[in-house]
């Protein structure tokens, strides 16, 4: 079923792609996944919030059942994507570790009083899709145990996946289709309930949240040309997204020439080339509660 959040996207209809996204971030990430629960005790719960199809949090649950256990709780505003990130997570958890689900939104104020207190709270891309985003951090850190840490994905470099010129249209397509996305980000952000400015860096709005011991580090995703069946299927899939989410704000000639990548019958489809790649980057903002 289809469900759209505050933010009026349908995620549910994104499932596919969050998939991929997992699937293709999964060995840049376990290491953030392996710093971050190095920083908790054994045992640990650990709470992700918009967990969407399940992709940290599997790599969670494969270091928690490394060690002693520990207790996995998925939280997302999405029955399609909770069901879907119970269902990865549990097949990666082993019998120590413990998952439950538990649908919320970041954008209730009184989600802590559902969800059970956490040594480690992550949340990624999830933050900016709330109004109030310092409100939504002390929300976070409000599900901390005194001690406990808070980490968020957000930020960092655009991924890029195409070649300057393809062929069809005008080159420097994905350059137009980043910017078009940016545009259509601010007024995503705009249209939000309750949506105010934060004119500050993450690390001060964890420190804002009343954390301590702020720090950043990235995540480098790096999948080079000629790339594999997955990553050309992601990279259609991304395509199609940013021109949808762009709408009007392409030229026609950048409507046609993206109707033509992601056409799997057109001599320019995408998924038959072989110089398509992969590379960004995701930042981390991570604190402790005192």
């Amino acid at each position: 079923m289809s469900v759209h959040t505050h933010d009026h996207i349908d995620w549910a209809d994104r499932l596919a792609q969050l998939r991929m996204a997992d699937a293709l971030d999964a060995e840049a990430l376990a290491p953030v996944a392996r710093r971050l629960v190095s920083m908790v005790p054994e045992r640990p719960t650990l709470v992700d919030v918009g967990c969407g199809a399940g992709g940290m949090s599997v790599l969670f649950a494969r270091e928690l059942a490394r060690g002693a256990g520990g207790t996995v709780a998925l939280v997302d505003a999405t029955p399609a994507l909770l069901e879907e990130a119970r269902r990865v997570v549990s097949a990666a958890a082993g019998e120590r570790v413990d998952v439950v689900a538990q649908a919320g939104d970041l954008a209730d104020p009184a989600l802590g009083s559902r969800v059970a207190a956490a040594d480690l709270v992550w949340a990624s891309g999830v933050v900016h899709h709330v109004g109030d985003q310092q409100a939504a951090l002390r929300t976070l850190a409000g599900l901390l145990k005194p001690g406990g840490v808070l980490a968020i994905g957000e930020g960092g470099l655009d991924m890029r996946c195409l070649p300057w010129e393809l062929g069809v249209g005008r080159p420097g397509l994905e350059q137009r289709l980043l910017g078009a996305r940016a545009v259509w980000f601010e007024g995503m952000r705009a249209g939000l309930p309750g949506s105010v400015s934060m004119p500050y860096g993450w690390p001060r709005a964890l420190r804002e949240a009343g954390l301590a011991d702020v720090e950043s580090f990235g995540a480098l995703i790096d999948h080079p040309m000629p790339g594999s069946d997955l990553l050309r299927e992601y990279v259609v899939h991304r395509i199609g997204w940013l021109a949808e989410s762009a709408g009007d704000l392409l030229d026609a000639d950048d409507r046609d020439a993206v109707a033509a990548l992601i056409d799997p019958d057109g001599p320019h489809f995408l998924g038959k080339r072989d110089d398509l790649f992969l590379f960004g980057a995701k930042a981390i903002h991570c604190g402790r509660l005192p």
